[in-house]
């Protein structure tokens, strides 16, 4: 009883906290009942890369459910999952590694346990023009050549940290960033010439970057894990919102982004 009142002692702070966070947007609520449950808002806390295709199923899910709102903290997941062990009223979570999953299922805050749902894979990002004529994984390493990389505490930082490991190079980036999406921006703006991002990103990019596969990105494999929240304000929906997901829609809009099956 008393971890149950401790969170929600600290829960609406952190509410009005997320409110003025970037990451957050909100569907167009709709005005009559929904098909099997009543009207509500469910709060998706999920990992930056997956903006665009969880956009578009949120869109989805309020169509299905007249008068649900479905509002999105969009992150790094080891933010969002701190967020959440500290009381932060979240219904669903949907991670980028099942490592940062870990942190809230080791704080027994996930109602069962969470499902992987897709995989991601890394790509270099070059600018359009590529002036520094990156080609493959071990231009990278040239100090001349300025590389964005996301934070090794993040999950796209641990992926490109393997990455990097498996194929024996030490890179030096001038940035580090919070999370895939900021990442991606440096390249996008020309700030830097190349970065290791999900190939999702590169997709979502529209075309303002290009990306370069290569074969250690083989070898550092995202799995993307996604669970509801133990205790959470809208329950039912949450579990609707995660049946959309694994459903085959779900599956639809995620391999279009460019995710893989898990």
């Amino acid at each position: 009883m008393f971890r149950r009142l401790s969170r929600w002692a600290i829960a609406v702070p952190v509410a009005l906290a997320l409110a003025a966070l970037p990451g957050c947007g909100s569907g167009t609520p709709a005005t009559s009942d929904p098909p099997g449950g009543g009207a509500g808002e469910v709060t998706v806390f999920a990992a930056a890369s997956l903006t665009e295709s969880f956009t578009e199923l949120g869109k989805a899910f309020e169509a299905e459910h007249p008068g649900t709102t479905v509002r999105f903290n969009f992150g790094s997941s080891a933010t969002l999952a701190q967020q959440i062990v500290q009381g932060a009223p979240a219904d669903v979570f949907a991670a980028a590694s099942p490592a940062t999953m870990k942190t809230v299922t080791d704080a027994s805050l996930t109602a069962g346990s969470p499902t992987t749902f897709a995989r991601n894979k890394l790509r270099i990002a070059v600018p359009k023009d590529n002036p520094a004529k990156v080609d493959e994984l071990k231009d990278l390493a040239d100090p001349r050549v300025k590389v964005a990389l996301c934070a090794e505490q993040v999950p796209c930082g641990a992926a490109a940290a393997k990455a990097l490991q498996a194929a024996g190079l030490k890179v030096t980036p001038v940035t580090l960033e919070q999370d895939v999406k900021a990442t991606l921006t440096k390249v996008e703006l020309g700030e830097v010439d190349a970065a290791l991002v999900y190939q999702t990103d590169v997709i979502a990019s529209g075309g303002k970057v290009t990306g370069i596969s290569f074969p250690e990105a083989d070898q550092a494999v995202n799995d993307y894990p996604i669970a509801t929240v133990a205790e959470a304000p809208a329950g039912d929906l949450a579990q609707r919102f995660v049946g959309l997901v694994l459903s085959r829609q779900g599956k639809d809009v995620l391999a279009k982004a460019g995710f893989e099956a898990p």
